[in-house]
């Protein structure tokens, strides 16, 4: 049974198709906001951008349910005389996939509108029969006829560029679009929050919902509000790679499937006792999990707030993807269902001064 409803889907399209590229999140962050308000009782927001809601405040023990609000994008570098942008990443955005993609480039003024540019396969013989796309050669065309013009637009070195592409469902089953990593994970907090109020659960501790900002850049957000919030119990959420496509080992990356529910990640910051109650509540409740693991670090918001404060008992729920850093980010309704209810189930189980030492 779907707990995502009608209004939740209008409000995961809005919000996925709103630009949020890290360091300039606001204007999603306003929206994930507006969203949550009926379901929480204050919010605060931070001087980067995090915003945080908080539910049943005023308990010292405290819970952190978190995902991250930022969208891998492209700074200006440099504008050549004949108008052509060439840029630098702000994330980790992916070269190959530029050519003959169409941008917004966000100014003062407002959007300008331009395409990634690349030579025609006519004209690539020789050595250049294998030019592929580098970050040194991928370029951006504003029709601009020169520099002039480009800077009279508004362009300028340190305009942030994002792709256009906005959300659409494939075949009634796959949520597809860019920036679902990580915006899909705010909207499953958000419906985790949305849950709670619904179905007027009281819990006894406080519970901060948290949208962090600049997680594609290092975890930044994650470690600026850990510290601030100084949490007792801290539940992630983002992607993982769903391995089953094609040119994708599954031996080397890890065996997780799309539709075959959330995985939970085995690493030396995902606290064993918070991971166990994770799955024991995820086969109580009959929601279907995959299991992963990471040698050293998850490279996700769970290793900052984990290695915060003393050490914060943390954990990851993660929803498989296809295609991350791409366009075409590809999410299964189940699986976004079953984080959602894994998350609100987990909640649940946590008890007041829950104490999660080994010994």
């Amino acid at each position: 049974m779907s707990v995502i409803t009608p209004k939740s889907e209008e409000f995961l399209r809005s919000y996925i198709n709103n630009a949020s590229p890290t360091g300039f999140e606001s204007a999603g962050q306003q929206l994930w906001l507006d969203y949550v308000k009926p379901f929480i009782t204050n919010w605060h927001v931070d001087n980067y951008g995090t915003v945080y809601g908080v539910i049943n405040p005023g308990h010292d023990y405290k819970v952190v349910i978190e995902g991250h609000a930022d969208e891998i994008s492209w700074f200006v570098h440099y504008i050549s005389e004949d108008g052509f942008i060439n840029v630098i990443r702000n994330g980790g955005s992916d070269h190959l996939i530029a050519p003959s993609k169409r941008v917004n480039i966000h100014t003062k003024n407002g959007l300008v509108k331009g395409v990634f540019g690349w030579p025609a396969i006519h004209t690539r013989h020789g050595d250049d029969a294998n030019l592929t796309p580098k970050l040194e050669n991928i370029f951006i065309d504003v029709g601009a006829k020169d520099k002039e013009e480009v800077m009279k637009m508004g362009i300028h070195v340190g305009c942030v560029i994002t792709y256009e592409d906005e959300m659409i469902v494939l075949n009634d089953r796959y949520y597809v679009g860019r920036a679902l990593d990580n915006r899909i994970g705010g909207f499953c907090i958000a419906e985790v929050a949305r849950l709670i109020h619904e179905n007027k659960v009281q819990l006894p501790y406080t519970l901060y919902v948290v949208n962090s900002v600049q997680e594609e850049v290092g975890l930044r957000g994650a470690e600026m509000i850990a510290q601030t919030i100084k949490p007792n119990v801290a539940i992630v959420t983002d992607v993982t790679h769903d391995t089953h496509t094609p040119l994708v080992s599954s031996k080397k990356h890890g065996d997780v499937k799309s539709g075959a529910g959330p995985s939970v990640t085995y690493a030396p910051a995902v606290h064993n006792k918070l991971l166990s109650l994770i799955i024991s509540t995820a086969e109580e409740k009959g929601i279907p999990v995959q299991r992963e693991a990471a040698s050293r670090r998850t490279g996700t918001d769970t290793d900052a707030f984990a290695y915060s404060n003393g050490g914060v008992p943390s954990a990851l729920i993660s929803l498989p993807l296809r295609y991350m850093h791409t366009t075409v980010e590809m999410a299964h309704k189940d699986d976004v269902n079953n984080v959602i209810k894994l998350i609100y189930e987990t909640l649940l189980k946590i008890e007041n001064s829950h104490n999660f030492k080994y010994f």
